[in-house]
């Protein structure tokens, strides 16, 4: 029975996107075949490293919002200690409830908790609905639901399901300051085979470019000499030395496919380089698709034979 570890506790968007994952037969696909065991993790970081200690077969964490971009301790998590990978990843289309405790309304809530990141995506809400109340911070989107349950707060940003779970009354449901928000989340496990090219990948590494004038936009460039679509781009703190930074950075493509795979061999070639892996996008689509170098080492190979008129 595979362990997979998730950002909990039960009911946040996480558990959610590993039943997704669930539904789909994913983690099948990748070798974690038969009935899964959910295992709760206090955040991020704590579910990447039961993955490392072995606790888990794999973890299911979030990685990038579409209201407040990258998920930064996913990714400093990514980027230290024992390499791990990303083998497949989810969407969810990300809707806040409000919860209340017995006889609370949303005009009589005088303390609310909220996950810093849920709270951003609901403040002009909450200023609106809720202006008297004192916004208390949350450890997930479900720790803060077992925050009303156990009388510390009056209300708080939930989850539907975090709700149901506590017998939570709810005061509000749907609540988001932009509609249609989504949250991505990805599958990780030990490094293992990746999975096979789809004609629609993403293929994710961390770079750290040497603290030099000039580097960072060489480095860029290895993804513009190759057409290749970069898709996205975050800096982190290397929190060793002030000023020095680790770049996260996803493209369209496959390590199969040669341009990319080019690309990755000239950059461990100049500089520290940590392969996240190249798994199929969640919704069949995620930028240009690199172009064949095939017809151009034909040219060399016709040029080296004496063919060819250019």
């Amino acid at each position: 029975m595979p362990r997979i570890a998730y950002f909990g506790p039960s009911g946040t968007f996480t558990e959610m996107a590993l039943a997704q994952f669930e539904k789909l037969g994913t983690f099948g696909a990748v070798g974690l075949d038969g009935a899964v065991e959910r295992v709760s993790a206090s955040n991020p970081p704590a579910a990447l490293e039961a993955v490392r200690s072995g606790a888990a077969d794999a973890a299911v964490v979030p990685i990038e919002s579409s209201i407040e971009g990258a998920v930064p301790p996913t990714l400093d998590a990514l980027s230290e200690g024992r390499r791990l990978q990303i083998v497949a990843e989810t969407e969810i289309e990300v809707a806040f409830t409000i919860l209340g405790g017995p006889g609370v309304t949303l005009d009589s809530a005088r303390t609310i908790s909220a996950y810093p990141i849920a709270l951003n995506q609901v403040r002009q809400w909450l200023q609106t609905a809720m202006p008297d109340a004192v916004v208390q911070s949350a450890s997930s989107n479900a720790g803060a639901a077992e925050d009303v349950a156990a009388g510390m707060v009056d209300a708080a940003v939930s989850t539907r399901l975090a709700g149901e779970r506590l017998k939570l009354s709810q005061l509000a449901d749907g609540v988001i300051d932009v509609e249609g928000a989504r949250t991505r989340f990805v599958l990780v496990t030990a490094p293992q085979s990746v999975p096979a090219r789809t004609g629609a990948d993403r293929t994710s590494v961390v770079l750290e470019p040497p603290n030099d004038p000039g580097t960072l936009p060489a480095a860029l460039a290895e993804f513009g000499i190759r057409n290749i679509d970069l898709t996205f781009i975050e800096s982190r703190p290397t929190r060793s030395r002030f000023g020095t930074y680790r770049f996260f950075i996803d493209c369209a493509g496959h390590i199969d496919d040669p341009l990319v795979a080019e690309m990755l061999a000239a950059f461990h070639r100049k500089m520290p380089l940590r392969f996240l892996g190249s798994w199929p996008t969640a919704t069949g689509t995620g930028g240009s698709v690199p172009p064949p170098i095939d017809e151009h080492v034909q040219w060399v190979a016709d040029i080296r034979a004496g063919r060819g008129d250019l």
